[in-house]
């Protein structure tokens, strides 16, 4: 059902892999696929026009090739490639809620996944399809989160959606230090200048200098179809400003 209530129409959601482990630890967890896939179905019928980015952190993490000596640049790509087998996962899961769905991919990679082009991605979120881009931007030394700023800025997105494992942005880990003070609100410029560890710093710059707001949210919010709870209240911290 669609709900003209909601303050943003065009959202782009980033995800970690974490978000495809489910109880397993690791790689690819079906009940864990359903789910985000129910939850991206809600969303789109609240009227939502729905993309997303994909980590790959839960099949691989570039950094842990690094004791084996291997270089960044192919270790990046594993680690795109990764993004890829989550991204195909997460459109069957789809596909079998009725959905509507387009999986595009940086890396080019064309009897799996249609490559990525910014007119066809424009023209599937405007026909109704949930856009899923993989294969980060396609080029090592840029993270999921700077591929995820940029498809914002591509696709004219009203608001970019960081799903993490806490409910916003704090001034420390809040997993490891009790005291830590969280922010409702805050501006592109204090996560750069203190150092914030939410996204890179090349994502944050993107979004400023494009005025893209981000919203932070816990991830179970998503899975417990709150997130037009969370679009309408701002639930999480709001990233604006200069």
């Amino acid at each position: 059902m669609s709900n003209s209530n909601l303050p943003y129409k065009r959202v782009l959601l980033k995800i970690s892999g974490e978000a495809f482990i489910g109880q397993n630890g690791f790689g690819l967890a079906t009940n864990s696929c359903l789910a985000l896939a129910n939850a991206l179905k809600e969303m789109h019928l609240a009227g939502l026009e729905v993309a997303l980015v994909i980590g790959g952190g839960n099949i691989f993490r570039g950094i842990n090739l690094k004791d084996l000596g291997m270089a960044r640049t192919p270790a990046d790509q594993i680690g795109m490639l990764a993004t890829l087998i989550n991204g195909i996962a997460l459109q069957e899961a789809l596909v079998s809620q009725y959905c509507k769905v387009k999986l595009m991919s940086a890396l080019d990679c064309p009897k799996v996944a249609e490559s990525y082009n910014w007119g066809k991605a424009m023209e599937s979120l405007a026909a109704g399809q949930i856009v899923i881009f993989v294969g980060g931007t396609g080029n090592p030394y840029f993270t999921t989160d700077t591929a995820a700023a940029l498809r914002a800025c591509e696709i004219e997105a009203d608001i970019l959606l960081k799903a993490t494992k806490v409910d916003g942005i704090y001034n420390k880990d809040p997993l490891k230090y009790p005291d830590a003070k969280k922010y409702d609100t805050i501006e592109y410029s204090k996560i750069l200048n203190d150092k914030l560890e939410v996204m890179d710093s090349t994502s944050i710059a993107l979004c400023r200098n494009n005025q893209i707001p981000i919203l932070v949210f816990n991830m179970q919010k998503l899975y417990n179809h709150q997130i037009s709870l969370v679009l309408a209240e701002h639930q999480g911290t709001l990233v604006t400003g200069a």
